[in-house]
């Protein structure tokens, strides 16, 4: 059997035939890639996302046979898959951070002011949004994110974090409203310093 044979089936059906034929298992790569690589880039930017895509996929071909094929849709068991393993790249980041704070600065390299200029006016956009959505819980921003960015549905994103749909309402209730206050009190705080 080709990928082409499998364009009516679910995914469901294409990860149980590729149990026994896993070469299918690339339908599923092709299917899903592109949104969750999306999902990826939002919470790591792109040069991370790339690896944690490809860990992603790698994890859930080896855990294809447990995949519950009562299931027809393979995205949220991907966006979690995804999401535990953005939690332990930023993990490893605060890991990483205590280190070099420990060990100390590395030398400056010339070039390096007009690379942190290119870099703050790249993310100055988004930089007020990316601040609250840092102050929130992960657990919280981890639900916002997948129904606000990714436009899944409180059943998927139940999925795929493993929690029941009444956990995924309250975290992205109170996700909503602590994004709201933050950015409602960094207005307020612009506001004030333009008149003063």
């Amino acid at each position: 059997m080709t990928p082409e044979d499998t364009e009516a089936d679910d995914d469901a059906s294409v990860i149980g035939r590729s149990r026994a034929e896993p070469s299918l298992f690339a339908v599923i790569f092709d299917r899903h890639s592109r949104h969750i690589h999306r999902y990826l880039v939002r919470r790591l930017g792109p040069t991370a996302a790339d690896d944690v895509l490809a860990d992603t996929f790698l994890i859930a071909f080896s855990k294809r046979a447990k995949f519950d094929l009562a299931r027809p849709d393979a995205r949220p068991w991907l966006y979690g898959i995804a999401t535990n393993l953005v939690s332990r790249q930023w993990r490893a980041e605060a890991r990483e951070l205590k280190l070099r704070q420990a060990v100390g600065p590395p030398a400056v390299d010339d070039g390096h002011a007009d690379r942190v200029a290119e870099q703050v006016t790249a993310q100055a956009l988004g930089a007020d949004l990316d601040r609250a959505l840092a102050k929130l819980r992960p657990r919280e921003r981890d639900v916002l994110l997948l129904v606000a960015a990714e436009g899944l549905g409180y059943q998927e994103v139940a999925e795929a974090l493993a929690i029941p749909v009444g956990t995924v309402k309250s975290r992205l209730n109170r996700a909503r409203g602590r994004v709201r206050a933050e950015l409602g009190a960094l207005d307020l705080v612009k506001e004030t310093a333009s008149h003063g």
